[in-house]
This record gives C-alpha cells, sequence and structure tokens, in this order.
C-alpha cells in the first residue's frame, strides 16, 4: 500500500507539472498572438519582442506575458484614441514596469493555475501574506449601472462578503474612487480614512491600513483590487511599488478568464440564489458542464442554499462556481448521478432511497437520514436533500427491524375477515402483495399438510375463545421448505368476544436448523462416549490382567519392593505406564519401569510386548544394552511404526549388593542415603523407536543397608507450562523430608506431590535395602 501511495504521489506530482507547463505556454501563445496582431510581425518576431521586452525590464518572460495580456482593451470597451503620430494597431506597449523581482515572478508562475476571480483572490492574499503582511484581499467590478460587486475575496467572512457584495454608486467608496480616478488609494490613517470613506468592517478592530487599486488597462479600469492589513501605518515605497506592480501583473488572468459569471441557467441563478437565501434548506441549482461530445461530465454550482455543506465542510456560498463531483466525489458512483442525468434529458423527477449521513448539530456528531430530490428548472438542475423527521426513521427502523429479525407484523378483524400485513408477512409466505391479506382463519392453509392440524387447532382457539396462541409449522417456499412461528393474541369486546386479532409471523428456520445440528452432535457425542467407554473399560480390564498391582510390599533378592500405580486424571484413555519387578533364576531381581506414548488399546498392547518381551531377554542371558536394542527394534517393526516409549533397567546383585542398570530415554532413577537425595547419573540411551540405530550404555551402582532407590514414569514430575527440573527437585524434596520411624512411606510420599488437573498416568518402584540389624 505504501509502494502504491508512493506510485500515485509521484504521477500526481508528473500531472501538475504537465498541467502548469500546458497552462504556462497558452499563456505563451495569447501573448505572441497580442503582440502580433499589435505589430503585425510573424510569430517568432513576437516571441523576440517579448524576449527583448522582458531583459529589458529585468523581468520574466511570464511576467512579461501577462503584463502584455493585461494591456489589451477589455471586448466591450470603447476603442481609445491612438497616441499622436500612431495608428491604434501601431500603439506602442505601455510604459515597462520597474525591474523585475523573486516574488513578482513566483506570482506570474501561480497565475497560470487562476481560472475565476475567487481563484486569483487566493492566489493573492497567499502571496501577498507572506510579502507585505496582507491580511485581506478583495476584488470588485465595476457594474454597467456604476455600482460595484464583490467577485473574489480572501480573508474576509462570508456574513461581510455578504453585506458588501454589492456596491451603490455612492460618493465615498474607496474603491470605487480608485477606478473613477484610475489611481492608487492609499488609506493609511484609520480615523482621517473614516471621515473620508465609507470603509468596510470595523476600523477599530480589524483593518489598519488598507490600498486599493485599479486593475486593467480601460481608463477608467473596471477591477478595483483591495490589500487589507491589520497591522497599521503607511505603505513604504517599496511595498507601493510592487502593490503597483501586482495589479497590472493581474490584469492579464481576469483579460483571460473576465470577471463576470456566465448566466448557464439564465437569469433564474440569481432569483434562486435569493430564494435559497431565504429558506433553510439544503440545495443547490446545477448548470451542465459538457464535453466535446456534448455529454454531460459536470454540474456547476449556481446557486446554493446557507444549510448546504458537502464532503469536505465547505457550506454555504463557498460552493458557488465549484463542480457537483469536485464537492461530492462519490456521487459518480451512486443513483444520484444517474437521477440528475436522467432528470436533466426531460423525465420525472428522481427521487433516491433513504440513506444515512453524518453530520455535526451544535457540535456533536450524529447520524441522519436524508432524501435527495432532483427536478429540472430551465436548462439546469434544482437538487435539494430532505431530512426525514423522527417518526420518518422511526417508521424505517420498524421495517429494518422486521427484515433483520426475518418477521411480519399482522391484524385482522375477526368480525369481517379482513387483515392488515406488513411487507414481511408477505415475503415470508412467498404470497404476492397485489392478491391482499388472508382471514386469520385460511392462514393454517399455508402450512405442509401434514403441518395442518397443529396451526389450525391454535387458530380455532384463539377465534372462538382468545386463547393466545404460539405455534410452529412448515411452508412451501421458492428456496425451500421454510420453518415459521405464529404468535397472536386477542382483543375482546366487553362480552368477552374476540373481535380483533393481531401478532407476528417468524420465519425460525436457522433456528431450527441450527436445533437440530444440535441434536445430531448430541447424539454422535454420546455414541461417541459410549465407544469410548467401551474401550477404556477393555483396556482397564486388560491392563489388570497384564500388570497385576501387588496388594503389599514383596521381597525380591532381598530387597523391599512396593509399587504404586496412579491412573490418568482425566480422558477415557487408559495410559502406557507399566512396571515389571521379578526374582531372576540366578538369584538376582530385574526392575522395569516404562512407559509407552499414546493411551487407548494401542498403547496397552504396546505396553504388553514391552514387558513380556523385556524380561524374556533377561531371563533368557541378554544384556541391559543388549536387551534396549532389541526392544527399539521390536517397536519399531510393530504395527504403529511411528510409536516411541521410554524405559529404564535394573537388575540387583545380591552378592556385593551391585546394581546395574541402563536406560532409553526414561528419568533418572532417585537415591536417598542417609537423609539426603540425589538423582543416579543417567547413561547414554535414546528413546525406544526413534531410529533404527541407537547407543545405549550401562552403568552400576553400589548400594548400601538403609538405601532407597525410587523408579518411575514421567507423569509424576511433569507439569503443563513448567520445567521437569523443577518437577525433579519437588520430588527429591518430598523424598528427603524426615518422616518419623524411617523413610517417607510411598502411600505419603505420593500423596505429598501436588497433583495437578489432568495429570497423566503415574507408575513407581519403590526398592528400599534393609539395614543388617532387619530380617
Amino acid at each position: 500500500m505504501a509502494a502504491l501511495t508512493r506510485v500515485v504521489a509521484r504521477q500526481r506530482a508528473e500531472m501538475d507539472r504537465l498541467q502548469e507547463l500546458a497552462a504556462t505556454a497558452a499563456v505563451r501563445e495569447r501573448a505572441k498572438g497580442a503582440v502580433m496582431a499589435r505589430l503585425g510581425c510573424s510569430p517568432d518576431a513576437a516571441q523576440e519582442e517579448l524576449q527583448r521586452r522582458a531583459k529589458a525590464a529585468r523581468r520574466t518572460l511570464l511576467e512579461e506575458c501577462w503584463l502584455t495580456l493585461g494591456s489589451l482593451a477589455p471586448p466591450a470597451a470603447e476603442p481609445r484614441p491612438a497616441a499622436a503620430g500612431t495608428t491604434a494597431e501601431e500603439e506602442p506597449p505601455p510604459a515597462p514596469d520597474e525591474p523585475g523581482s523573486p516574488a513578482l515572478a513566483r506570482l506570474a508562475r501561480a497565475l497560470v493555475r487562476v481560472g475565476t476571480p475567487q481563484d486569483l483572490a487566493r492566489c493573492l492574499l497567499d502571496r501577498l501574506a507572506a510579502d507585505l503582511a496582507a491580511d485581506a484581499v478583495m476584488l470588485y467590478a465595476r457594474l454597467p449601472s456604476g455600482g460595484l460587486e464583490l467577485v473574489g475575496h480572501a480573508g474576509i467572512d462570508d456574513t461581510l462578503a455578504l453585506q458588501w457584495g454589492r456596491v451603490p454608486p455612492l460618493a465615498g467608496i474607496a474603491a470605487l474612487d480608485a477606478l473613477n480616478a484610475d489611481e492608487a488609494r492609499w488609506l493609511e490613517d484609520p480615523a482621517a480614512d473614516h471621515e473620508r470613506y465609507l470603509l468596510i468592517g470595523d476600523p477599530a478592530r480589524q483593518w489598519g491600513s488598507r490600498a486599493w487599486l485599479p486593475v486593467g488597462p480601460g481608463k477608467p479600469a473596471e477591477v478595483a483590487l483591495g490589500v487589507l492589513r491589520h497591522r497599521t501605518g503607511p505603505f513604504p515605497a517599496a511595498e507601493r511599488a510592487h502593490l503597483l506592480s501586482v495589479a497590472r501583473l493581474c490584469a492579464g488572468p481576469l483579460h483571460t478568464f473576465g470577471v463576470r459569471r456566465e448566466p448557464a441557467v439564465g437569469a433564474a441563478a440569481d432569483a434562486v440564489q435569493t430564494v435559497f437565501d431565504r429558506l433553510p434548506v439544503a440545495a443547490v441549482l446545477l448548470a451542465p458542464v459538457r464535453g466535446p461530445s456534448g455529454a454531460v461530465e459536470d454540474f456547476r454550482i449556481e446557486a446554493v442554499a446557507a444549510g448546504t455543506s458537502d464532503a469536505v465542510g465547505r457550506a454555504g456560498r463557498d460552493l458557488l462556481g465549484l463542480r457537483f463531483l469536485e464537492c461530492w466525489p462519490t456521487a459518480v458512483d451512486e443513483p444520484l448521478w444517474q437521477g440528475c442525468l436522467k432528470a436533466l434529458a426531460g423525465e420525472e423527477p428522481y427521487e433516491s432511497e433513504p440513506f444515512a449521513r453524518q453530520q455535526s448539530v451544535a457540535g456533536v456528531s450524529e447520524l441522519a437520514t436524508y432524501a435527495a430530490r432532483v427536478a429540472r428548472l430551465g436548462d439546469g438542475l434544482v437538487v435539494s436533500w430532505v431530512r426525514h423527521d423522527p417518526s420518518d426513521r422511526q417508521e424505517q427502523r420498524l421495517a429494518d427491524v422486521q427484515r433483520l429479525g426475518r418477521l411480519g407484523w399482522a391484524t385482522w378483524n375477526l368480525a369481517t375477515g379482513e387483515g392488515n400485513w406488513s411487507a414481511q408477512v408477505y415475503a415470508l409466505l412467498d404470497r404476492d402483495p397485489a392478491h391482499g391479506p388472508v382471514p386469520l382463519t385460511r392462514l393454517p392453509g399455508f402450512a405442509l399438510p401434514e403441518d395442518v392440524p397443529a396451526p389450525a387447532r391454535a387458530v380455532g382457539e384463539l377465534v372462538r375463545e382468545g386463547r393466545p396462541c404460539d405455534v410452529p409449522f412448515r411452508v412451501a417456499a421458492r428456496d425451500g421448505v421454510r420453518h415459521l412461528r405464529l404468535v397472536a393474541e386477542a382483543v375482546t369486546d366487553a362480552d368477552g368476544t374476540p373481535v380483533e386479532a393481531h401478532g407476528f409471523l417468524q420465519d425460525v428456520s436457522a433456528q431450527r436448523s441450527a436445533e437440530l445440528a444440535l441434536l445430531a452432535s448430541e447424539r454422535a457425542m454420546l455414541t461417541q462416549q459410549g465407544v469410548l467407554t467401551a474401550e477404556r473399560t477393555v483396556a482397564a480390564r486388560l491392563q489388570d490382567a497384564l500388570l497385576p498391582l501387588p496388594r503389599q510390599p514383596v521381597r525380591l533378592a532381598g530387597l523391599r519392593v512396593d509399587i504404586a500405580y496412579l491412573p490418568a486424571q482425566s480422558g477415557l484413555n487408559v495410559g502406557g505406564d507399566w512396571f515389571s519387578a521379578i526374582e531372576l533364576p540366578d538369584g538376582d531381581a530385574l526392575f522395569v519401569v516404562g512407559d509407552v506414548t499414546g493411551h487407548g488399546l494401542d498403547a496397552v498392547a504396546s505396553m504388553a510386548l514391552l514387558r513380556f518381551t523385556a524380561k524374556g531377554m533377561i531371563i533368557t542371558g541378554s544384556s541391559l544394552t543388549g536387551a534396549l536394542a532389541r526392544l527399539n527394534a521390536l517397536l519399531l517393526h510393530s504395527r504403529d511404526p511411528h510409536g516411541t516409549a521410554t524405559l529404564v533397567l535394573a537388575r540387583y546383585h545380591p552378592d556385593g549388593r551391585r546394581l546395574a542398570w541402563a536406560q532409553a530415554g526414561h528419568p533418572p532413577p532417585l537415591l536417598l542415603r542417609s537423609g539426603e537425595a540425589r538423582y543416579l547419573e543417567r547413561p547414554h540411551g535414546m528413546l525406544l523407536g526413534a531410529r533404527d540405530t541407537p547407543r545405549y550404555a550401562e552403568a552400576e551402582c553400589r548400594l548400601a543397608p538403609g538405601d532407597r532407590l525410587v523408579l518411575y514414569t514421567d507423569g509424576l514430575v511433569e507439569r503443563p507450562g513448567e520445567s521437569i527440573d523443577r518437577g525433579l527437585e519437588r520430588l527429591a524434596r518430598a523424598a528427603s523430608a524426615p518422616h518419623p520411624g524411617g523413610p517417607v512411606p510411598l502411600e505419603r510420599l505420593l500423596g505429598s506431590l501436588p497433583e495437578p488437573e489432568g495429570r497423566d498416568d503415574v507408575c513407581v518402584v519403590d526398592i528400599q535395602v534393609p539395614l543388617d540389624t532387619e530380617d
């Protein structure tokens, strides 16, 4: 988006540059034409003459072109007598101005983009505010009656512009005095000037110095330029010379586009403006702007009501002379634009659908509803915007509620059978509004045949007994079957006889579809829950058969062994945690604790496979690491090739109390000795089922009388969102806690550990080495 914005900005800048070049070229060509007509020379000679004059006066060529155009007599002016010894065609140009300045050069370049007297006033204020501290600019044109008309202004408010828009031909008007005398009038002393002239605005609070300068080659001139400043004091000689040069420079643009507004809509524009000024409406009078082909490209605003504002906040007379699409650019894509074209073509007046518009009322922004109306007036159009009153908005909101809620209201006269339906009732029943409503007793006939009895019974009770009804039924529509709901109540007379009924009809198809979908989902969920419960039951029974738990501690190879298994806290599945504790034929003891990934029957099957295979391998003479390698290959080629498992194998030799052990990705055993707890350092070993060629190592530990060794699965130490190291530290603290009478019993140890919600299966084998004094 940023790249696209930069592209648009570059293209816009290039377009502005090309437009300025085109406008500048047009000014130069018109000036060359004027010199050719005056001197009777060729275009090249005229170009050389303009360049010579500009160089002699030290002006830019564009300044010289504007001055040349400004020296032309206005078309309506009487021909002036030629100077002695010359003809009218050979009259020399006016005396050159003082040497040019950068400020005048910048103004000359800016004037090529000016197209109206109003644009000229704004352009002058932009430049003179910086150069001369000007605060306002006014342009007056002489009227045929001798008075003045304000044709352009900048820096004054609309009220003052309206008050001084027309000035009668009275004495004591500085602008008129400057035109009649063809001399500038410098008003630099407010007190003295107030005695001589009728001043615009309040001299005590507004402008302390003013200058009125004639603009144009005519004698007297036709336009007066006023420059007003808040600053008091005289205009220095340099500022006077600069303003005189500005006035001469402005004659060119004014001669080009003129100072009279063309009556595009005839004499009606002034009359319509007078009417608009007295009406509290939002309206404009538009004149069509046609392209070379004659098609309407836009409309020009010829009159505007004070209550009218455009898309950027301009209001009232600030819109005069502007283009319609300039003020409301989005209208070209709206029905209003087509309505304007059709109304101009002679068709009926156009009235739009209601639309919302954000507006500011007493400083508070609110959303109001409007409708636009377009009617032809002469060769133009009158476009007005009417704001809907609250009752209209309330009716529109009620219609919106019915449409969005898929419901419609209806009333019936039970004595005559006549009814009144809203438009939405016809839409719900797929009935043509031209056919009108049906009596209430015939309404059940719209239902599907199998649904007719229920609404017929409810309507009958409503009509006969006045009992309210709330009944669902289905109807056949073009888009399929609809589920409707009829809610109605009766109005009774003094005797209690129902005489009128009113209510609403609502489309509940979406709700009914949701209810059916929910019912189907509940049934599917109950079915799935039954399947899962049955699977858990089977898995639990299979686990109990394959993994029987001893009811009390057992003795193996002189060791006291206690075993605990805690099932998962949540879910219907059985986990894959398992153990094995047996005495081998040679008198050694074998301890195995493992954890198969997953739950359910697949996990129980993998658990059984590993448990029995591990015992068989060790009994038949396999080493601990050799057994782990074979178990890894067995798991890789099982029916679940993606299954993995962790495992710890420990073989205890009573002679010397040596414990040899190996592991495959399993947590390390916990050793408690003399009241201190530490974890055995794990030998190398990757979890089973992870890769084809894992490497396993074996470690050895010598146990002492009174030692305690705890083998466990990860469910005992893992917690969601917590590092396993914290779980290991927690287990070590709980196991080494002092307890009267010896080590902490296994049951008490497990109870002292907090159980998080959703804990996994836990399997623990607690191995204790008796003291020498114990049997």
